[in-house]
């Protein structure tokens, strides 16, 4: 019986070890989320619409102080650290190219990332425009530390008083907010943000709100100013 007894114990063991198993399995498996803190794991993926941006904006300086070349294969992002290094793959062809993200962008509701010039060619997606891409986070060069709060994007005007009337009407909802001029190929815009939230989770949480108050297309922003 005692022999009996201690075999049990050890198959009752052997059934727990292997339900942690399953349960790690299964958390590594479920879809992978973009960073939350500065410490974010390397693996992080996102699917999208990827669009590109090229000659208009060759020269200017991008958001880690760069002159943009479109030449280089860089790349447009919202919200990941300005340095992350990305596989990106195009879901309709299947190709693929590594870029570095330098940049701030695509600011149009529904896009997850601006490739340049050289970016877009090696998917061969210049003359569509855009394509449903997957980026893969596989490294990163800077400094995490120098990341800064998310803001959510609810506006942007070529007329600073629409930008104006926009920042009165929001802030009733979430402060922190402000009008940030910015100078495109195509002119100036007035860019209205609110609020400044630590993690995605909140950010988002606050674009689901702002979504069921008043009709507009909020999407997420990093600040690194």
């Amino acid at each position: 019986m005692p022999a009996q007894r201690r075999r049990a114990g050890q198959f009752l063991q052997l059934l727990f070890v292997l339900a942690l198993g399953l349960v790690a399995l299964s958390a590594c498996s479920g879809p992978s989320r973009l960073p939350h803190s500065p410490g974010y794991p390397i693996g992080v993926v996102e699917r999208g619409v990827a669009s590109w941006y090229g000659p208009g904006f060759h020269g200017n300086k991008t958001a880690n102080g760069e002159r943009y070349d479109m030449h280089q294969l860089t790349a447009a992002h919202r919200t990941l650290p300005l340095g992350s290094i990305a596989v990106v793959r195009s879901m309709r062809t299947g190709r693929e190219v590594t870029v570095r993200i330098n940049d701030r962008g695509p600011f149009a509701k529904g896009r997850v990332l601006d490739l340049s010039l050289a970016g877009a060619e090696a998917l061969g997606m210049t003359g569509a425009g855009t394509d449903q891409i997957e980026l893969r986070v596989v490294g990163y060069q800077g400094r995490t530390a120098a990341m800064g709060v998310l803001r959510v994007q609810v506006g942007s005007f070529a007329d600073q008083q629409h930008a104006l009337d926009l920042l009165e009407r929001v802030t009733q909802f979430y402060s922190g907010g402000r009008v940030q001029a910015i100078d495109l190929p195509e002119g100036m815009r007035y860019r209205v943000q609110v609020g400044q939230f630590a993690t995605e989770a909140q950010a988002e949480a606050a674009v689901s709100r702002l979504e069921s108050l008043l009709p507009l297309q909020p999407f997420v922003v990093r600040d690194d100013r």
